[in-house]
This record gives structure tokens, C-alpha cells and sequence, in this order.
């Protein structure tokens, strides 16, 4: 560690000494502009580095890392083809970003900024929510199966504060780590920064990394430079196991370098949402789809406000969605007791914030909903009374149940690692999605308690589904502008998900033929079989979207 970085040698001139007023200097009074606060940063000189994982070996030693999980390793590329073939490496590690997304889409501040530009993070505060995971462009945080709560490299905080060097400074046999404060223009990664060729991971992601290369090749600096070796091993270990959720690092078909290059070593890593995060798009596009479709069809005459599809169908099916929407949420935390945290510390910029209390305000809503339901029913007030009421609670619902079916966009957004989900038209798709669900399972209920509502009904499951599968062709068949989603679709539509998502578009296409069919027992049938459809289409979309390797 550059020492004049932290604490100020006594045997520079005054005039490098910040000071508001001034300093004293040969009898004179020099104005001195006040130096910036410290930004530590970190150089790894990979023109120096020999691969030989002590870095790693430290770290874990330092910071109790448990196997199977790394805050820092070592990748290795094979370049070039016999007899003109090298290997580079690469050590990976967190970035410690000045715009750091894991930051912005953590909802309890648990992954949070120090002063000094130093990432860290709060174990008692983390509910496992992933978001940070997914957010991160570097694929840098884990969750440690030990405590279940997220970690990555902190830059060995707790030596920094100590005046030491991180671990994997100290034991590195050729001084390929380097840390400093980039603020400093005499410590030497400022120098090395501001002087000499270095390079950052994915600057594309506008994170402003704090994590800098010095001589690295672009062939592992790019997650997708490198092809995948055939079979099951690197050059001397096995590729490991992620199970459902393993990503298999390098790119499966034609590499991104111009210049022949093999992965020759990597670590095991995982997709950090699964099937239930799958399953909550679907049950939650349900929830609000079920309050706007009647809302729509009362609206436009085709039903009426005393309908019972509007007064019992809505809050009940969209009720028991939302509830197993939440439900699904706390099932995919680590921490599912720490749920509360996001209410009592929440950080507001985070989606998952935001999505929990437009949740809880459309719950509310189909609450207040059922309330005048019963009261209508034990003729408390009379219809007019309740209709109005309705009515009026529509103004904050329709709202509340869009930005219930929409907000799931803007959270998928702020994973910026997942090129496939930065989709402007993203909301607009999931609100779509939401006529369709809602349509569909309320004319499945309709067959049994409103038979007059089957037909206006699954017209609205045609007109979603014709609306679903026309954003389907333009996400599939539209050029996308990094390799990274342009991957993403390929495992959709023709890799690992393939069969999701055929069997999708297949099922949805059904429910265009709903409109057609005379008896309403088969036309529900139809509408049942559109929204199958939809739930295998979020799944493939969902994990097709964390398909793509990142490191």
C-alpha cells in the first residue's frame, strides 16, 4: 500500500498539505486549493502477474471465505494456436465501482459506499434478496452458504482501516497488486492511471470501476472473448457443478477476440434468481391483471358495475395472486425473517423497495375492494352507495395494479448485468402481459360464476396474446446492440430454454382462437391454455436473461 496515500509524510514541503486558509511557506502566505477526499482504487499489473493463485489463497485465509465461493481467483485464457499460443490471466474480483448498481438495488443499504470509495457490505442487514448479484456487471458478489447473506470483495476494509495492505497485496510474490488513492497524484497507481495504458471490465456499464488492468488481454478482460473448452474440465480441475442455476462460463459458439482464444480456467458460477423469481412475474402480472381487465370491461359497458365477475372475481383472484406473490418473495430470500427490514431501512432507490409498498398499496386496494363486497352483500348500503364507492377506489387502483404488473421492469432495469432485460418497452410489455393473465384466469372462473362474462372475456385474451406474441417477434428477430443480449436470446429461442420458450409460443397462440369458438367451456379452455403459455414464457425469458456469462 502507497503509504502517502493514508498518512501524510512528514518530510514533504508544506505546500502539499491541504488547508482551507493557506499554508506558511519561505515567510510567505501560500493559498493551497484543499486536496480531495481519498478514493482507494487498485492496479493489477497483469504484464507481472505468473497465475499462481496466492491472491486467492490469502483471501480466503484473511476473510474466512468458505469453499466453493471466492471473493477473488485468477481466470486463465489460452491465446493463439500452437506453436505461437500464451496464457494470460486475469484476477477478478470486485470493482469497487464509484457508481456502483449493486449499491443502487440493494434495498437495505446492506451493500454501501464508505466515504473513501471503498464497496462494502453489512451482513445484519442483508436479506438475500440477490439484487445485488444480479445488478453487479462483474458477477463479483456470492452468497456465502454458510451465513446466506451476500459478500465480495471489500478491499480488506478492516485492514485498510488499520493502515495495512489488503492480504492479497502483501502475499503476492511479484508485486502485481498495487492499491492506492487515486485522488493522490504522488501515490503510484495515480501515476500508473494517469500515465501510463490501463483498462477496466465492461466500461460500457458506466460503473466507473475503481478495480484498473495494466496489460491485460482483451481475450479475458471480455467474459465472451474466449470459446468453451469441450467436455467437463479446465487445464487441471474440473469446470464444477452450479446445478439448475450453473453458468457456464466463455462464449458457446463463435468467440469475440480476433485472436484464437480457449478458457483455459474458471470458477463455478450461478444464475442468483431461479424459478421462483420466474413464477413471481407470472402470479403478479395475475394479481394486477385481474383488477384491470374488469376494470376495462365496466368501463366500456361490455360488463356491469354490479357484475359479480367485478365485485367477487377481482379481489379474491387478484388477492390470492398478490398473496402468493409475496409468498414467492420471502420463499426466495435467504433471510426471509429480515423481511421487514426493507420497511424499517429502506433504501429508496432500490425497486424492491418501491415494488414492496406499490404491492402493499394495491393490497390495499383489493382489500378496501372485497370490504364493500360484504357490505353490499349483508345490505348494509345500498348498490348505488357501493357502486360509487367503487368507483372512486378505482382512481388510486388502476394506477396501482399498472404499476403492479410495470415495476417488475424497472427492477429487472437496474440489473445491469443482464443486457436482455434493458428493454424500454419492457413496462409496457408486462402490462400486456397482465391483461392476458388477468383476462385468462378470470375467464376460466367465469365459466362457473358468470357465464355472460365468458365472451367478452377471452376477447381480451386474443387481443393480449396477439399484443404478447408481436413483442415476442420484435425481442427475438430486432438486432440488440451488445453480444450479451443478443446471447441471452439465443438461450431463450434456440439454447438452454428453447423448449420454454416453443412451447410458449405455441400455448399463447391458442388463445387467439378463443373469440371462435362457440362453447364457453372450450374457449375458457383456451384462455387456460394462453396463460400456460405466459408462465413458460416468463421462465425462459427470466433465465435466459442470467444465462450469460459476466466474468
Amino acid at each position: 500500500m502507497d503509504q502517502g496515500s493514508s498518512l501524510r509524510d512528514a518530510s514533504l514541503p508544506p505546500s502539499s498539505y491541504p488547508g482551507l486558509l493557506g499554508q506558511v511557506a519561505a515567510g510567505a502566505l501560500v493559498p493551497v486549493v484543499a486536496q480531495p477526499p481519498p478514493r482507494w482504487v487498485k492496479v493489477i499489473d497483469q504484464t507481472r502477474c505468473i497465475g499462481c493463485h496466492a491472491c486467492t489463497v490469502a483471501c480466503k485465509s484473511e476473510n474466512e471465505v468458505p469453499i466453493g465461493v471466492t471473493r477473488t481467483y485468477v481466470k486463465a485464457v489460452e491465446v493463439g494456436t500452437f506453436p505461437q499460443a500464451r496464457r494470460a490471466f486475469q484476477v477478478t474480483r470486485c470493482n469497487q465501482c464509484a457508481d456502483a448498481p449493486c449499491v443502487t438495488a440493494c434495498p437495505t443499504s446492506a451493500m454501501f459506499k464508505r466515504p473513501d470509495g471503498i464497496v462494502d457490505f453489512n451482513k445484519s442487514a442483508c436479506i438475500g434478496c440477490k439484487a445485488c448479484i444480479a445488478a453487479c456487471p462483474y458477477d463479483a458478489i456470492f452468497i456465502n452458504p454458510q451465513d446466506h447473506s451476500a459478500e465480495k470483495c471489500n478491499f480488506c476494509a478492516h485492514r485498510i482501516d488499520g493502515g495495512l495492505e489488503p492480504a492479497c497485496v502483501v502475499v503476492c510474490p511479484v508485486e502485481a497488486i498495487l492499491v492506492g488513492d487515486i485522488n493522490d497524484p504522488a501515490s503510484k497507481v495515480a501515476q500508473i492511471i494517469n500515465r501510463e495504458g490501463v483498462a477496466v471490465r465492461r466500461p460500457e456499464k458506466e460503473t466507473r470501476p475503481g478495480l484498473f488492468y495494466k496489460g491485460a488481454h482483451q481475450a479475458t478482460l471480455d467474459p465472451l472473448a474466449a470459446r468453451r473448452p469441450a467436455g467437463d474440465t479446465y487445464m487441471w480441475s474440473e469446470k464444477g457443478n452450479g446445478g439448475r442455476q450453473a453458468v457456464e462460463a466463455g462464449h458457446p459458439g463463435t468467440w469475440n477476440s480476433s485472436a484464437a482464444a480457449l478458457l483455459a480456467y474458471d470458477v463455478p458460477h450461478r444464475a442468483p434468481w431461479d424459478w421462483r423469481v420466474s413464477l413471481y412475474t407470472w402470479t403478479k402480472g395475475i394479481a394486477a391483471g385481474a383488477y384491470l381487465v374488469p376494470l376495462l370491461l365496466a368501463l366500456t359497458g361490455a360488463i356491469g358495475w354490479d357484475a359479480d365477475l367485478w365485485a367477487w372475481a377481482t379481489p379474491i383472484v387478484g388477492g390470492a395472486f398478490l398473496a402468493l406473490t409475496g409468498l414467492l418473495l420471502l420463499l426466495d430470500l435467504e433471510h426471509p425473517g429480515r423481511f421487514y427490514l426493507m420497511f424499517t431501512r429502506p433504501q429508496w432507490r432500490s425497486w424492491l423497495v418501491r415494488g414492496a409498498i406499490v404491492i402493499s398499496g394495491y393490497g390495499l386496494v383489493l382489500f378496501i375492494h372485497f370490504a364493500f363486497s360484504v357490505v353490499a352483500a349483508l345490505g348494509w348500503v345500498g348498490t348505488p352507495g357501493i357502486e360509487t364507492g367503487r368507483q372512486v377506489l378505482a382512481v388510486a387502483g388502476l394506477p396501482l395494479a399498472i404499476l403492479t404488473a410495470a415495476y417488475t421492469a424497472y427492477l429487472f432495469a437496474q440489473a445491469k448485468a443482464r443486457d436482455l432485460w434493458q428493454n424500454p418497452l419492457l413496462p409496457v410489455h408486462f402490462v400486456v402481459e397482465a391483461l392476458l393473465g388477468g383476462a385468462a384466469i378470470l375467464g376460466v372462473s367465469a365459466v362457473a360464476l358468470e357465464p355472460a362474462a365468458v365472451s367478452p372475456l377471452v376477447v381480451v385474451v386474443a387481443a393480449a396474446s396477439a399484443l404478447h406474441l408481436l413483442f415476442v417477434l420484435g425481442e427475438t428477430t430486432l438486432g440488440h446492440p451488445t453480444a450479451h443480449a443478443r446471447l441471452g436470446v439465443h438461450e431463450m429461442t434456440g439454447g438452454r430454454y428453447r423448449g420454454y420458450f416453443v412451447a410458449s409460443v405455441c400455448l399463447v397462440a391458442i388463445g387467439l382462437a378463443a373469440p371462435f369458438v362457440p362453447s364457453g367451456i372450450v374457449a375458457a379452455a383456451a384462455a387456460a391454455a394462453a396463460l400456460s403459455g405466459l408462465l413458460a414464457y416468463e421462465h425462459a425469458y427470466v433465465q435466459a436473461g442470467q444465462a450469460v456469462p459476466l466474468a
